[in-house]
């Protein structure tokens, strides 16, 4: 079954591991589409530091009122049962995910037909992906390869369906899981691209020659 014939749920966090993840936005890739999107704010369980506010625009007083992201168990569980979860850089989000909850459900391992697991990934991950299939960019930034791939008309229409308003811009969860989906999503037009399975995916999400070969032969075996 090619990868674009199986959900796969971009996701974002803006925090840290001393605030906790303090927004969270998931994009649904399927079928070359971005189908579904949903995001929230969450309370901090530590500090703020100033510095990140300064690059997410959240502030420790304006979501104290705010369940925190321990809440969203059973959204998260749920997703990674569903389909592979995906990141620009998905060791950030791994981390995050793992320092609130260090497993999921037992849930399908995408990279091994019909075998179980009980981890948040392999992921599938955009940059790495690009890294490899794109080098011509010339930087990995999520907001450089949107412009590259000429994406940023395409993610403007979406924010705009599905971001708050007010967090419509790079480094709002939404915002970058949207971006990110997107990048995803158009690798689905490529004929070479869109055939791919979805453990060929997760193998090409990981630079690490030894890693990507495994998850190779787990494909041929």
């Amino acid at each position: 079954m090619s990868w674009i014939e199986q959900p796969i749920f971009f996701v974002d966090f803006e925090g840290s591991r001393v605030s906790g993840v303090l927004e969270y936005g998931v994009a649904t890739v399927l079928h070359g589409q971005v189908t579904a999107a949903s995001t929230r704010l969450c309370g901090p369980v530590g500090p703020v530091r100033p510095e990140d506010t300064a690059v997410h625009g959240l502030r420790a007083e304006a979501l104290a009122a705010n369940p925190p992201f321990a809440d969203e168990w059973e959204t998260f569980a749920s997703l990674r049962e569903q389909g592979p979860l995906a990141a620009h850089y998905a060791g950030v989000e791994n981390a995050l995910l793992k320092a609130t909850w260090p497993y999921p459900r037992n849930s399908p391992d995408f990279a091994r037909l019909g075998a179980r697991v009980i981890d948040w990934g392999p992921w599938v991950d955009s940059a790495r992906l690009y890294a490899q299939l794109y080098p011509q960019f010339a930087s990995g930034r999520l907001e450089t390869l949107v412009a590259a791939a000429g994406l940023q008309g395409e993610l403007d229409v979406l924010a705009r369906r599905f971001c708050p308003e007010k967090r419509r811009f790079y480094h709002a969860a939404l915002y970058d899981a949207l971006a990110g989906a997107l990048l995803l999503a158009s690798l689905a037009r490529d004929p070479q691209l869109a055939p791919l399975t979805t453990m060929q995916l997760l193998a090409l999400s990981t630079l690490d020659g030894a890693k990507r070969e495994a998850l190779q032969q787990r494909e041929l075996f």
